[in-house]
């Protein structure tokens, strides 16, 4: 078995070439993708608000409800935060990256 030598400077396989339009595409797709991630974050914090406020006013009936209506708002917040993080931290090592 014969190995192949190694070449300085040079790439072993070629990577494949992309167009712009496929970028954009992933862009809008993950663009979306937040908003709507956003939008359901929103949409949870929302409903808790309007659960403690609810069981303020009295028009509350069970109090596990309010609960579990808080606590969703809660772990989404969290969860924004931390892909918040994340998307942060890769941006960073992208950054850190050389060419």
């Amino acid at each position: 078995m014969e190995i192949p030598p190694i070449i300085v400077g040079k790439l072993p396989m070629q990577l494949p070439k992309t167009s712009g339009s496929e970028v954009s595409k992933a862009g809008e797709s993950f663009g979306k993708m937040l908003s709507s991630t956003i939008a359901q974050v929103n949409q949870a914090d929302y409903q808790g608000n309007k659960a403690i406020e609810d069981l303020h006013t009295g028009k509350a009936q069970n109090l596990h409800e309010v609960m579990i209506a808080v606590e969703e708002a809660d772990l989404s917040i969290r969860m924004l935060v931390q892909m918040r993080n994340k998307a942060l931290e890769a941006y960073k090592e992208i950054m850190r990256m050389q060419i």
